[in-house]
């Protein structure tokens, strides 16, 4: 999980690592509430690089200048991304600029220190001009010092650039981070330091560690889409794909050989999701209910799925209830399904309102009595398929995904209640 750079920087104050007095900004005008002195420059917070490029960063000498400003970045998307906050920060002039940064070498297993006498350098390519030194036993400042005698640096400045990489290791241990990195960090002519720019890359699998963690992964979930929380939170037990076919499996396996069996059979796989486990954010224990309901909830909330391919098999616990999820979520769709049209009088609205189908494979003895179950709900032809066979689930996956190649043709899924599907059923206008 990336933080953003008004986070980093919270953290970094409180560890005693020198940053620029900034100030928070929610709307254009709480700069006219602005507690730091002009000139300013606004950062847009977003997880996007090169922003600067983008035109993500502005400097404003004036009230009218900045709130100016913060209109152009909050109206910016970077990368797909809109900020919901803008960094106002004090303007500063480095006489030169370094890079620093703790990352964990996933080899060793060791933290490593990392040092440039270069900003904006990307510490996997920087090749000979980066600096190393790996934390091999119990860390002292020793380490930071000898970093900051690799780079070449002596005296004041040199204390001071160990302080900060000290401080950087005692954040980067204590957060249980992946990676924490100062670029730049600014060197006035006193030999004074400030960091600029951080960034912090925290470990999924401590997020449960840590509540403060869950916390922001929760506000991601409920604010950003599909494909931004799968790079913004990273590995979710799931593959992130751009197709419009989601697949929610009970095991890495079954969810693995159904992406597979979605693409040979000529469809698009989009966010495949193993509800096997808890989510990364989970910080109380979760039945598997609670991991399906948020799943098709993600699913329904990504734009591009048009199917939700279910595949469960084997030993699940509260069968009964998981069958009770698929069909609220179902009925829920259909009742808002029936109002919009009536309130619209079109026949185009499922699409707008982006209303997935849901196919259901179930196989065991177990769901046996969930197949029944579902197979005997009053829906749309197209909202819900349930099938046994993981072949056929993947077959009707397919064809709902594309409905516009179907023309004048009929295929048969064999299922509890057998129907057949025309391309007037399935095509949703």
């Amino acid at each position: 999980m990336d933080l953003l750079e008004y986070q980093v920087k919270e953290w970094f104050a409180k560890i005693g690592i020198p940053v620029l007095p900034s100030q928070r900004i929610d709307h254009p005008t709480d700069l006219k509430r602005l507690k730091i002195r002009f000139p300013i420059v606004l950062k847009s917070q977003v997880h996007g690089a090169e922003r600067a490029k983008a035109g993500g960063v502005r400097f404003a000498q004036t009230t009218i200048d900045a709130i100016a400003a913060a209109q152009n970045i909050f109206s910016l998307p970077i990368w797909g991304e809109l900020p919901e906050v803008v960094l106002a920060e004090s303007r500063y002039d480095a006489n030169q600029e370094f890079y620093l940064a703790v990352v964990l070498d996933t080899a060793a297993c060791r933290p490593v220190l990392l040092g440039c006498k270069e900003a904006d350098i990307d510490w996997e390519s920087a090749g000979e001009r980066m600096h190393y030194v790996v934390v091999e036993q119990e860390f002292s400042p020793f380490y930071a010092r000898r970093l900051a005698l690799k780079m070449g640096l002596q005296g004041t400045l040199m204390q001071s650039v160990s302080s900060v990489v000290e401080k950087m290791y005692h954040l980067f241990v204590q957060k249980d981070l992946d990676l924490i990195e100062i670029n730049p960090l600014a060197v006035s002519t006193t030999s004074q330091v400030m960091a600029l720019n951080g960034k912090v890359r925290v470990n999924e699998r401590s997020i449960k560690r840590h509540p403060d963690f869950a916390e922001m992964a929760a506000k991601i979930i409920s604010r950003h889409t599909t494909t931004e929380i799968n790079g913004i939170l990273g590995d979710w037990d799931g593959v992130q794909m751009h197709g419009k076919i989601g697949i929610l499996g009970n095991g890495t396996g079954s969810v693995m050989a159904t992406l597979d069996l979605v693409a040979n059979a000529g469809g698009n796989p989009g966010f495949c999701l193993n509800l096997r486990h808890a989510f990364l954010t989970d910080t109380t224990p979760t039945t598997f209910r609670d991991r399906l309901e948020t799943g098709l909830k993600m699913l329904e909330a990504d734009k591009s799925i048009q199917v939700i391919l279910i595949n469960f098999l084997g030993s699940i616990p509260q069968t009964e209830e998981v069958a009770e999820v698929i069909a609220r979520v179902v009925q829920q769709d259909d009742s808002e399904l029936q109002s919009q049209v009536v309130r619209s009088n079109g026949n185009k609205v499922r699409r707008e309102l982006n209303f997935p189908s849901l196919v259901v494979r179930l196989a065991g003895s177990e769901f046996n009595t969930a197949r029944k179950y579902l197979t005997t709900l009053k829906t749309r032809t197209d909202a819900l398929v349930v099938v046994e066979n993981l072949d056929e689930a993947v077959a009707a996956a397919v064809l709902l995904a594309k409905p516009t190649v179907i023309n004048n043709s009929k295929f048969k899924i064999q299922n509890s209640k057998s129907k057949t599907f025309s391309d007037g059923d399935l095509n949703p206008d």
